[in-house]
């Protein structure tokens, strides 16, 4: 696998990196603050997360 494909993940990997589930991916991801990449258009148009901004703000999360 490249290294800008490996840089992205899926919803799926990403929920499960996040030990939540897509459903919340989907729907709350956004507004938590985690951004999201569209590759495609349309109905094929597929969603992905950047693996380095996923990792940031899961330290930002961290409570003192």
């Amino acid at each position: 696998m490249s290294q800008a494909i490996s840089d992205f993940m899926s919803v799926k990997e990403t929920a499960e990196y996040l030990n939540v589930s897509v459903t919340w991916m989907y729907r709350e991801a956004a507004k938590a603050g985690i951004a999201r990449y569209k590759f495609g258009k349309g109905r094929n148009a597929k969603i992905r997360f950047k693996t380095s901004e996923v990792n940031a703000w899961v330290r930002q999360q961290r409570l003192e």
